[in-house]
């Protein structure tokens, strides 16, 4: 499971931030997971409690925000959610398609008081 190594990467790197901003209390991190990437977000909430541990950051919340799986169909254009559509384009039934969203892993918001 290396969701508990990009736990622990995510919190140094908040706690980073609390240090040079000198805040006292994080109300949430907020990642952005695209539906097609390695990271699984499940195992990101099971993660999070270990990697908060005995830092500041114990009673900050964990929010994930799922981003979207979208292709652009190579004989129309139409950009439509590959899952959704089983990578068949719903407007002309084209299965070629670019991936253009979906495999992102980012954190989002650091949200402080």
């Amino acid at each position: 499971m290396h969701e508990l190594g990009i736990m622990y990467h995510i919190v140094d790197k908040v706690l980073k931030v609390v240090e040079s901003n000198q805040l006292t209390e994080v109300e949430a991190i907020v990642l952005q997971v695209g539906e097609l990437s390695s990271v699984v977000p499940r195992y990101l909430h099971a993660c999070f409690p270990a990697a908060v541990d005995g830092t500041i950051l114990e009673s900050t919340k964990l929010e994930i925000d799922i981003l979207t799986a979208n292709g652009i169909c190579q004989d129309c254009g139409k950009v439509y959610p590959i899952i959704e559509h089983r990578k068949i384009c719903p407007e002309c039934k084209g299965e070629e398609f670019e991936m253009i969203s979906g495999e992102e892993f980012f954190l989002k918001e650091i949200r402080a008081c």
